[in-house]
């Protein structure tokens, strides 16, 4: 038993490190795109054309893809709205049981 518990710490911890290290490397990216826009946005549409040609969609900001396959892209407003519609009925469900 105490072999699980050192390997369930052991993988919190590392875990918390692993976010830790994302979030600080998002702020550095987002500061240093901020002070070399040009050369940033270079480099993003390089990346956007390599991964392109490689078949991989990128997403914009609204959650769409810049794919057009022929089929109705879902409207990304609806899904929210039943997402927290959701979040909201198993919120009654708990203080109900």
């Amino acid at each position: 038993m105490v072999e699980v518990e050192r390997r369930i710490d052991t993988a919190t911890k590392q875990a918390i490190r692993q976010r830790n290290y994302r979030r600080v490397r998002d702020r550095a990216l987002t500061r240093l795109s901020a002070l070399h826009k040009e050369e940033y946005l270079t480099l993003l549409e390089e990346e956007r054309a390599r991964d392109e040609a490689q078949g991989k969609v990128w997403l914009d900001i609204s959650g769409r893809t810049n794919a057009r396959m022929g089929r109705p892209t879902t409207n990304t407003s609806t899904q929210v709205t039943n997402s927290t519609e959701g979040r909201g009925n198993r919120a009654k469900a708990r203080d109900l049981g």
